[in-house]
């Protein structure tokens, strides 16, 4: 199994169930991690591997999409991915939204979201 991982990708969003948090946005931290099986015949090329630039293209362009749950964000992402490299065989993508509002201090809330669903 080959591990593919993109870890702390930064990203500023308008992601909240509150409409002040839609409004003023907050700083985000995407990870994401795959795993697949290599062919046999595995060259020195992406095309029979995963494209971390890619998985960040795809990562970039959900977080632009303004959602309540972070858990939606997770969920369209790990989509995203499994329609683009369909031999994928697990997909973890971490969300940590830094500094979230709350009365008191806290770093991040976070959601994970597993490919296959852990049982």
């Amino acid at each position: 199994m080959i591990n593919i991982a993109l870890q702390g990708a930064e990203f500023f969003a308008y992601h909240g169930f509150y409409p002040e948090e839609q409004k003023i946005g907050c700083r985000f931290l995407v990870d994401i991690a795959v795993g697949f099986e290599p062919p046999t015949d595995l060259k020195d090329g992406l095309h029979n591997t995963v494209d971390y630039e890619q998985l960040y293209i795809i990562a970039c362009e959900e977080m632009k999409h303004s959602r309540k749950l972070i858990e939606t964000v997770g969920q369209s992402i790990t989509t995203r991915i499994r329609d683009k490299y369909p031999f994928i065989k697990t997909i973890q993508v971490t969300i940590k939204k830094l500094n979230p509002p709350l009365t008191g201090k806290v770093a991040y809330s976070s959601v994970t979201i597993n490919y296959p669903p852990e049982k």
